[in-house]
């Protein structure tokens, strides 16, 4: 008899999600491996939706682990930093390709120093931005393209689009 894995698998330390379960993603799917990583927001309040398409995608394991990680990634910054009460996770296919969205009301930041290397967070809490940086690099050497949205008060979209192999 299937079970519902426990939401006290996936946990944030030091505000980064992490799910203690190896990604299963035959079993659960891209979308039910994203959502048990929402774990943390759900359970701080956070209301998280979710926009999918009605059809299976076929998507190789390659690009559903890229998609894994930066869904983690962008959840991990809007629970650690954003503050945001509302989260949506949209997954949708696009000309031949895959499109991630993970969209919060937060705090946001100022894109524009996350661009030119400089500190988007307030004072006193350097050495940010990292993570972004590494998600779009690995994007890229995929041959995908990763979007961030983001100003102070307004929120922040991350949108990552991977060519299907």
């Amino acid at each position: 008899m299937y079970q519902a894995p426990a939401l006290d698998e996936v946990t944030a330390i030091g505000g980064v999600i992490t799910d203690r379960k190896p990604v299963d993603f035959h079993a659960l799917g891209l979308a039910g491996c994203i959502d048990r990583l929402t774990a943390p927001l759900r359970r701080e309040g956070t209301e998280v939706h979710w926009e999918t398409p009605h059809h299976g995608l076929e998507v190789s394991s390659g690009c559903a682990a890229l998609l894994y990680e930066a869904a983690r990634e962008a959840l991990s910054n809007a629970f650690k930093y954003a503050h945001a009460k509302d989260v949506t996770v949209r997954l949708a296919a696009v000309y031949h390709g895959i499109r991630m969205a993970v969209l919060d009301n937060g705090d946001g930041f100022n894109k524009e120093a996350l661009a030119t290397n400089a500190n988007p967070i307030p004072a006193g809490e350097p050495h940010h931005g990292y993570g972004l940086r590494l998600m779009a690099v690995a994007v890229q050497g995929a041959g995908g393209t990763v979007v961030v949205d983001s100003s102070p008060g307004h929120g922040t979209a991350v949108t990552v689009t991977l060519p299907l192999e």
